[in-house]
């Protein structure tokens, strides 16, 4: 595994792996936690060093299990955690990126990963009533003070990038980003371009669609994310299964996997981009990582770059709610 930079030199594996699925969203949980933090540590052996979690994601407890999983190699493992939600009751019921509500998630979330420090610490989604220069100072003065490494922002607009920035330095921002969710290409990779800032993408692989293993009769449970998701319902599933049917015709004349090139597609796009794909599995670890040595040629390129244009994507990739909080 080769390491890429973020800004502001933080350097990270190419291929990072998000955790939250370990411990919400995807189905039933897993109920061996022992396990879920054999396969963080194997992550690790692998080379996938750059990990994502978030208080919310359970909420709290996947923080846990990744502390538990590092505890005996942290010096080998780049952490991001992420603030900015009011959670009452186990429910996020609101944004909340007070000053004084950073500090606290800062505190919490350092005590949970077993930390003196976290290395990115990102603002999980834009607080309208907070102004992004009080947050980027607030996450200064944690830098200043030795708690936080790294600034970043997640699915936030090119303005506020660039007005965060002016304040204190953002090192990535993280947003959805795959090859059927292309809105950071309206701007905000221009001003990642401009302002040296690092790009990491969630749901690189579209979660799952593009491992190719959701068929378009697909059903999800009501708790799981992609239950909400308009993409996953069984008109928008079906009319979208010419998408993946295109990728995974090209993976094969590569060797490939419809996932691996996915991921390929992504690493190709600009040198600072790192995404995370998420797993529970040791086996999807190995082939994301191999997403790396896949070498897709310009033809490949350009063809994967215009397929949302050919083909089209029925459905958006949030509900209204969801929508209504990117972007911002």
């Amino acid at each position: 595994m080769h390491a890429r930079t973020l800004g502001q030199g933080l350097q990270v594996s190419a291929i990072g792996l998000g955790a939250m699925g370990m411990s919400m969203s995807y189905g039933p949980n897993p109920g061996d936690r022992d396990d879920m933090i054999g396969v963080l540590r194997y992550a690790v052996e692998q080379g996938v060093t750059f990990i994502d979690t978030a208080e919310v994601y359970g909420p709290y407890v996947n923080e846990e299990l990744l502390g538990a999983a590092i505890a005996p190699i942290r010096d080998q493992v780049v952490v991001a955690t992420k603030f900015g939600w009011d959670i009452v009751d186990g429910k996020m019921v609101g944004t909340d990126s007070r000053p004084e509500q950073i500090r606290r998630v800062a505190d919490a979330s350092l005590q949970r990963l077993g930390v003196e420090a976290i290395d990115l610490f990102y603002q999980h989604r834009v607080d309208p009533a907070v102004p992004i220069e009080d947050v980027a100072g607030a996450v200064g003065e944690l830098v200043a003070a030795g708690k936080v490494k790294h600034f970043g922002l997640s699915e936030a607009g090119a303005d506020t990038i660039r007005r965060a920035h002016a304040v204190f330095p953002v090192t990535a921002v993280q947003s959805e980003y795959s090859l059927w969710t292309r809105d950071p290409e309206n701007g905000v990779l221009q001003a990642c371009d401009e302002l040296g800032v690092g790009f990491v993408p969630f749901s690189p692989l579209g979660k799952g669609f593009f491992t190719g293993t959701v068929t378009p009769n697909a059903t999800f449970a009501p708790g799981e994310i992609r239950a909400r998701v308009p993409r996953f319902e069984a008109e928008n599933l079906a009319a979208n299964q010419s998408l993946i049917d295109h990728v995974t015709a090209l993976a094969t004349t590569r060797g490939a996997t419809p996932g691996q090139v996915a991921l390929a597609w992504l690493l190709a796009q600009r040198p600072y981009i790192v995404p995370i794909p998420g797993t529970r599995r040791r086996e999807r670890i190995d082939e994301n990582a191999a997403a790396t040595t896949i070498g897709l040629t310009a033809d490949d390129l350009a063809d994967l770059n215009t397929l949302i244009d050919r083909i089209g994507v029925a459905g958006n990739r949030y509900d209204e709610t969801g929508m209504r909080m990117v972007g911002r």
